[in-house]
């Protein structure tokens, strides 16, 4: 078995196929040189590796704008030049797997790793920011940050902004105080797709891997909001239903093995928790819609640990270990397996307050 060497740090990721562009979801393990990855059959993981990525040599680029729809890749290019995209389901699982992974790669470097951890902890800044605040506050007609009609190598840009409009904007709304922080900050937006890079000059630097270098502190440098109009939703109905049930503040997001209702089969689903109200959706992590799959009020919902010895009733296949299960108010059962025992106790902690 090639795990024996000591495993730095495992879950899943949805990984981009070689020869066929789809999305699949894998289980990641990292080991000292190199990034091993398995299928999952039955919410069981194959006991031999499907691949692996050797990290000698390797670059890795993070956060990675190559795929518009999937804000949070790491990409991974190894000596031969083979391309591996990555894509993790938070922003902070993105940076932990990117650090964890950075440091195996530079395992006999010890200077950079420190530069990582450096860079790491500066980041804490911004975290009481949220982010969303920001981009409301940026829409607003009156306060918000002025949109213009811009020219970059003789094509026209209606409602943008500069980088260096922006980086004045953030500071004067207090939500930076350098502008150093301020980049961070425009660049944690660029990340998260909430603006996006328009023209040459502002998506060339997006290449750069020094985080600092990503969004350009510049007046030629153009950039707009990832959703240009608001106002192009389709139908009004549809609409009010998911963002009422989707504006809750999330509290918990990570991948998980559900049991289907229909066929029993086991899939990787992305859960999201929200607060406010109380819902848990899933999402298909291998799709790029970003639109829930699933999902159902907790208010009145059950859960509960199930054993770890043996089958439980109602749950198909040879799946054990790890289980819960959540009874909805309308006795329908959802049958959930996290992928340790820990992660199984956070989330039946993180929903228990919200049933």
């Amino acid at each position: 078995m090639e795990e024996e060497a000591g495993v730095l740090k495992e879950g899943f990721l949805v990984k981009r196929g070689h020869v066929v562009r789809n999305w699949k979801v894998r289980w990641f393990v990292l080991l000292q040189d190199k990034l091993l990855y398995y299928k999952i059959e039955g919410g069981k993981k194959e006991p031999s590796p499907k691949g692996r990525i050797l990290l000698d040599g390797c670059t890795i680029t993070c956060p990675c704008l190559e795929y518009e729809n999937r804000p949070l890749l790491i990409k991974l290019k190894t000596k031969t030049n083979t391309d591996y995209f990555l894509e993790c389901c938070s922003r902070e699982e993105r940076d932990s797997w990117a650090l964890d992974i950075t440091g195996a790669i530079h395992a006999g470097h010890p200077v950079q790793v420190q530069e990582l951890h450096r860079m790491k902890n500066s980041f804490k800044l911004l975290e009481n920011i949220s982010l969303h605040n920001i981009v409301e506050r940026m829409y607003d007609s009156s306060t918000g940050i002025k949109l213009t009609r811009n020219l970059d190598q003789g094509n026209r840009y209606k409602e943008t902004f500069t980088g260096s409009a922006l980086v004045d904007w953030l500071i004067s709304n207090g939500f930076a105080v350098s502008r150093f922080e301020a980049i961070t900050l425009a660049s944690m937006l660029m990340d998260e797709n909430f603006i996006r890079p328009v023209g040459v000059r502002s998506t060339e630097a997006t290449r750069s891997s020094d985080l600092s270098e990503k969004f350009l502190d510049d007046s030629t440098a153009l950039y707009m909001f990832a959703e240009s109009s608001k106002k192009n939703t389709s139908s009004k109905e549809e609409v009010n239903f998911n963002i009422s049930e989707l504006s809750g503040t999330i509290v918990k997001q990570g991948f998980l093995v559900k049991q289907g209702h229909k066929r029993k089969n086991w899939k990787v689903r992305k859960f999201v928790l929200r607060a406010d109200p109380a819902f848990l959706h899933y999402y298909d992590p291998t799709k790029e819609d970003n639109k829930p799959v699933g999902g159902f009020s907790l208010r009145g919902c059950l859960v509960s640990a199930l054993e770890d010895n043996g089958v439980p009733a109602g749950v198909k296949g040879n799946v054990q270990g790890n289980l819960f299960k959540i009874i909805t108010k309308n006795d329908i059962h959802y049958y959930i397996q996290a992928s340790s025992k820990a992660e199984r106790v956070q989330w039946i902690e993180a929903i228990k307050p919200l049933t």
